[in-house]
């Protein structure tokens, strides 16, 4: 009998949660993911955004989407989205795990770490590590319960792979403002790394795998200055495009991947290479 591998890719009927859906990245993922027949569930702590977009991905692909607000450092609030997830669909087979803060205050965000505050540091870290390790927990244990197993993907970043080039960020701008890679973002997308296998390993045989996609610098608002810069660091010679990430995703996701566990997916256009 003939393997049809076009299925392996198919995600319908799928229940998939995905934080941060609201974000730049989180957007193309809850469109991908309801292309290929998932039904989304788009949490983001903006919720001015979440059922807008719900209500567009349910009338364009066919599928059912809803969106719920969600504050991921908060336990409570993190319990509340699971409960609405499984009481509207039943069942949660992915979560993409991609929230990560937004700083509110640019200026100590991108301190220099000689002059790094330990408040900023514990907010970043409350979000990137700690509000992704309580989601993690929290809708793994629903998988756990359903028996089905099930697919954990986290969103790391390049610089949670290997130290920032400073010499990019000479004369460079991001929405306005100059701009660097601040130590807690380094450290915790690092973070993201180690979670993901400790996660794999733990929860490998009740089927439920864990894997985690390393972005590298996508075009997202950068002055041509930066983008020239970066893009000189990359064997194809430019930045990456949201929508270049979303591959990455459905494989993931799908059964194409049903062997693969524990692995770190780079996407950064070869600069990890050289």
């Amino acid at each position: 009998m003939k393997f049809q591998y076009e299925k392996l890719f198919s995600l319908k009927g799928k229940v998939a949660v995905v934080t941060g859906g609201a974000g730049l990245l989180g957007q193309n993922f809850c469109r991908g993911l309801a292309e290929f027949g998932a039904n989304v569930v788009i949490v983001d702590i903006n919720s001015n955004l979440v059922s807008g977009l719900a209500e567009e991905l349910t009338t364009e692909y066919g599928v059912k989407c809803i969106g719920i607000e969600c504050d991921i450092t908060n336990i409570e609030s993190i319990r509340r989205m699971v409960t609405e997830t499984v009481k509207t669909f039943g069942t949660i087979n992915i979560l993409l795990n991609n929230a990560a803060s937004k700083a509110d205050d640019l200026e100590a965000f991108f301190a220099p770490i000689e002059d790094y505050s330990l408040d900023e540091w514990r907010k970043i870290m409350a979000v990137n590590i700690d509000g992704m390790f309580l989601v993690a927990q929290a809708v793994g244990k629903q998988m756990l319960t359903q028996g089905e197993g099930g697919s954990i993907i986290q969103t790391s970043s390049i610089y949670g792979v290997v130290g920032p080039d400073n010499r990019i960020y000479e004369g460079s701008y991001y929405l306005g403002r100059e701009i660097n890679t601040p130590p807690v973002y380094s450290a915790s997308k690092s973070a993201v790394i180690g979670l993901t296998r400790y996660l794999a390993t733990m929860w490998a045989e009740k089927g439920i795998r864990v894997n985690s996609i390393t972005p590298g610098g996508v075009e997202s608002g950068q002055n041509q200055e930066f983008k020239m810069k970066y893009s000189n660091r990359i064997p194809l010679r430019r930045m990456a495009k949201p929508e270049e990430m979303v591959g990455a995703i459905l494989y993931l996701s799908s059964d194409a991947s049903s062997y693969v566990t524990g692995q770190n997916l780079i996407i950064d256009g070869g600069l990890t290479a050289w």
